[in-house]
């Protein structure tokens, strides 16, 4: 079915509160792992979101070197893709930093005010500002005037309270000062008062010990505790029928345990990049091991084109993220949770 309007996004949002369940988030940097994450939402009967990164969209954009190109290319493919299968997808864009917000985030908003001028739907459902390398109320700001050019175009902001440690795409948190990964329930508060009368909704990744990369299970000391104290505070000032959307970040290495804490305090959306990347890379490798003297042309041989037929290893590729999709839908108890067709 066709990519999500505005009306059912939000439906697929209060149907993971309500439930108590949280759609994957996977970052795609070519057509091989757009196609693995639609096969896997449909193979799991989740419905989820496919977002892109700067990164991303520059990989996907080639020589051009063009983020926002890129991200529009993906996005175009997905859109035609996603009507061959019944389950919903939602597109999104992933950690835009305040430097990048000119020329990533606002030719993405553009390209959908001109679809929607010519009555077509919205290319991208949701974008993340990621403002946490700048101060808060600069950060709070910000948020505040893109929230409301997110809102005259029925797109969905996501925006960060504290910071993720590690490194993502770019992004480098390495040496930020331990207290930097716990958002404060006052912090959180301050952005339910800055953005809650620019438009119906939005997304807020709160920071509770989150690290990107690559973490053994134990290493990352997570609090999820914060998530619900952030969520008090905010029911104490505005009423029992205030939620936040709360975004898990930097999930590599989280315990099963953990993660399910968070979704009872109300995580609706988990990214998801580390992990797949190895599990796309992964059979591409054993691939070559077990094929080496057929993808080489070994002693003038001429090798095997079966064996170095691109599209050999990367169906390979794409079934093994395929796989790990599937493996986080279980976990965030999305399987079978499709809305089904809208």
């Amino acid at each position: 079915m066709p990519v999500v309007d505005y009306k059912n996004y939000c439906k697929m949002l209060d149907r993971a509160l309500e439930n108590k369940f949280a759609y994957p988030a996977v970052n795609v940097s070519n057509v091989e792992t757009a196609n693995a994450v639609l096969e896997a939402f449909a193979r799991a009967k989740s419905d989820g979101i496919i977002q892109v990164s700067i990164g991303g969209g520059k990989h996907a954009s080639g020589m051009v070197a063009n983020s926002a190109i890129g991200a529009i290319s993906l996005a175009n493919h997905i859109h035609l893709m996603a009507e061959k299968y019944d389950i919903n997808i939602a597109l999104h864009t992933d950690h835009c930093t305040a430097a990048n917000v000119e020329p990533f985030m606002k030719p993405l908003i553009e390209e959908t005010k001109k679809r929607r001028a010519q009555g077509l739907p919205n290319l991208f459902n949701s974008h993340m500002f990621d403002g946490s390398d700048i101060p808060l109320e600069e950060n709070i700001k910000i948020s505040k005037e893109l929230m409301a050019l997110c809102a005259e175009n029925e797109i969905i902001l996501e925006v960060e309270a504290g910071v993720v440690g590690g490194e993502e795409d770019g992004v480098n948190n390495e040496d930020v000062a331990a207290d930097k990964l716990f958002t404060t329930p006052e912090d959180m508060l301050m952005f339910e008062e800055a953005l809650k009368d620019v438009g119906d909704r939005y997304m807020l990744a709160a920071t509770f010990g989150n690290v990107h990369g690559v973490y053994k299970p134990g290493n990352v000391k997570l609090k999820p505790i914060i998530l619900k104290e952030g969520q008090d505070a905010l029911k104490a000032k505005y009423g029992e029928d205030a939620n936040y959307y709360l975004v898990f970040h930097g999930g590599s290495g989280s315990t099963k345990e953990e993660i399910e804490e968070t979704l009872e305090y109300g995580v609706i959306k988990m990214n998801i990049d580390t992990d797949t990347q190895y599990a796309f890379t992964r059979p591409v490798v054993e691939h070559m091991f077990k094929h080496y003297d057929e993808v080489l042309k070994v002693e003038g041989e001429v090798g095997n084109k079966k064996a170095y037929d691109p599209r050999a290893y990367l169906k390979k590729a794409q079934t093994g993220m395929a796989d790990r999709v599937i493996e986080a839908c279980n976990v965030l108890r999305s399987s079978g949770q499709t809305m089904g067709r809208q």
